[in-house]
């Protein structure tokens, strides 16, 4: 990419430019773009991406949870006492124990996961280690049945679960499924979905800590991504511009950024850095889809039948190799293979923007839907010094987790639905495993599809919402309760899914209605929910008992005329279902 341009090259490239598109845009700001670009046109104020959402109202009764419930509940998929125990075990004070936790989980690598791999062998899981190529050639090119094509997807989806309740290294898998909905490719998709495996385990899995321009340019070979917004097929003689627009749009610089059709010339500065564009125009999206022509896939397209490995191939006889200007620099015409679209990686991933709008999404999904602006903006500082080291991630990750702002958060995110439940499978110790082609498991995965959040199933390429609004619908809360009722209830081969009974014969001695209220709200939210709610508790499960002194029998007789006695377990059952419908539990 070039220096800044004189003016005799500026006016040559806006000839050329209007030779190839026949306009530029706007010669000024529409109102919208001028809303848009009010804070990089004021350097006093703050960058427009920065504004603050909507509030949404949260619940004003819950009590402060412990410090290491708090920490555990936003950086992993639940606390569960052995994690709470362990993390109490990490320093003196919470400041300190906290720090410790996020350099053990930062440095995954010294974690032993070896278990959750060997769970997954064991529940039947054939293609997670299969290689690109290897998915290629039996997955899709002998043009099998659908279930044997989509079974990696499928693999990958329920695996998602497996991991989340169960392996050891929780930060990187919520980091993993951070970069899922950041670079989202629908798993059930009919290309991408018989190498979606490749699509997470080369692609997303190595960089969620590592380097943002890495696993940009990761993602833009990747087979999955190539099929999911159509740049296998983008070339001279037909260009695409979806993958480029998803690129500016959602991979990088943000909607906020976005300045409609503006001429490319008339674009003011960064406030933070003038060498920046303040923002993106439609310009700068059909420059970005030249750039990446030739980009795509040995799929046995007519002109190269004998490439037919599922493998990025870059395709010279299909690139514009051209002039092209973008994001407010010259790419020189003919230039070495790959270079057009490595410039403008480069470009981006080392823009101001693009790290303001990374950090806000970050702090979005550790803290609260309204990220501090100040918190955003020394973020973003770190990410951009460091854009070219290769724990770029894991430095601002080390940055944002270790503020008081972050020590200080309660309850200012809600949990969605593939949250509440793998939360619910760790607090409730299940050492169930969903699998393939398992009756159980198959019934999950429908309900789950009901509550709107089966993993990596959102078909936008923009990846599931992350804020309390828009998981507050009634039906996306009505199906996470059913889901989780059922989880609470149900069997696999006569073992439950969830040892409530076991757990609670082992551990409460005495069956009185206060004990057992105590011992599971303690058990899976850490804490006393408000004295309201475990009054509700008591009553329900006491009936017409006294809850203090009288002990529930192990029995589940029916005793209509005597409620105390009334079906105990299945009561015991939905005491603890209830407890994972409580406010307290769905938020973090």
């Amino acid at each position: 990419m070039t220096r800044s341009l004189s003016a005799s090259e500026q006016a040559a490239l806006r000839q050329h430019l209007l030779q190839r598109y026949g306009t530029l845009g706007r010669g000024a700001p529409s109102k919208a773009a001028r809303t848009k670009l009010a804070g990089a046109l004021d350097a006093a104020a703050a960058s427009p991406d920065l504004r603050a959402a909507p509030v949404v109202a949260l619940p004003k009764d819950l009590p402060k949870a412990p410090f290491a419930v708090r920490v555990l509940n936003n950086l992993s998929y639940g606390a569960t006492a052995q994690s709470i125990a362990a993390f109490n075990a990490l320093g003196s004070t919470g400041v300190l124990r906290l720090a410790n936790y996020v350099d053990w989980q930062l440095d995954w690598t010294n974690i032993d996961d070896s278990a959750v791999e060997t769970r997954l062998a064991n529940a039947g899981y054939t293609t997670l280690g299969k290689s690109l190529t290897q998915l290629w050639a039996d997955h899709v090119k002998p043009n099998p049945a659908y279930e044997i094509r989509m079974r990696p997807a499928w693999e990958m989806q329920r695996a998602a679960l497996v991991r989340a309740v169960h392996s050891k290294r929780q930060l990187r898998e919520v980091m993993v499924n951070f970069w899922h909905d950041h670079f989202n490719v629908m798993a059930s998709d009919y290309d991408a979905g018989p190498v979606y495996v490749h699509y997470q385990r080369d692609v997303l899995r190595p960089q969620a800590f590592g380097n943002f321009r890495a696993m940009l340019e990761q993602v833009a070979k990747s087979t999955s991504m190539l099929y999911f917004l159509d740049n296998a097929s983008n070339t001279r003689a037909g260009p695409n511009e979806n993958f480029a627009r998803e690129l500016l749009e959602l991979h990088t610089l943000g909607a906020e950024h976005y300045l409609g059709f503006m001429d490319p010339f008339q674009v003011p500065p960064d406030a933070e850095d003038p060498s920046y564009p303040a923002g993106y125009t439609d310009i700068d999206v059909y420059e970005t889809a030249s750039a990446f022509t030739g980009w795509s896939v040995k799929n046995g397209h007519w002109e190269y039948p004998t490439e037919n490995d599922g493998s990025f191939v870059y395709r010279q006889a299909w690139h514009d190799a051209g002039p092209k200007f973008l994001l407010g620099r010259m790419l020189y015409p003919e230039q070495p293979a790959l270079k057009d679209g490595r410039d403008v990686l480069d470009r981006l991933a080392s823009h101001p923007g693009v790290a303001r709008f990374i950090c806000k999404k970050l702090i979005r999904r550790f803290m609260s839907d309204t990220p501090d602006p100040a918190l955003v903006t020394s973020a973003a500082q770190v990410f951009r010094q460091n854009w070219q080291a290769p724990d770029q991630i894991a430095k601002v990750l080390r940055h944002i987790l270790n503020t008081d702002t972050f020590v200080n958060v309660w309850a200012a995110k809600a949990r969605r639905p593939f949250e509440a439940v793998a939360a619910a499978m760790r607090t409730l110790d299940s050492d169930w495993t969903i699998a393939v082609g398992n009756q159980k498991s198959d019934e999950f995965s429908w309900r789950m599809g009901f509550t709107g959040h089966a993993p990596y199933e959102w078909p936008a390429p923009n990846g599931y919402p992350d804020t309390r609004e828009a998981w507050s619908g009634s039906g996306s809360y009505a199906m996470t309760w059913k889901l989780l009722n059922w989880f609470t209830e149900t069997n696999d081969n006569n073992v439950p899914l969830a040892p409530i009974l076991a757990t609670t014969r082992s551990k409460v001695p005495s069956w009185t209605a206060n004990k057992l209220v105590d011992f599971w709200c303690q058990r899976i939210l850490g804490y006393l929910p408000t004295a309201a709610r475990r009054q509700t508790l008591v009553a329900f499960m006491a009936q017409n008992g006294d809850p203090a002194t009288y002990v529930i029998t192990d029995t589940n007789a029916w005793a209509g005329n005597d409620l105390k006695r009334h079906y105990n377990q299945e009561r015991l059952r939905s005491m603890v279902s209830l407890i994972l419908m409580s406010p307290e539990f769905l938020c973090r």
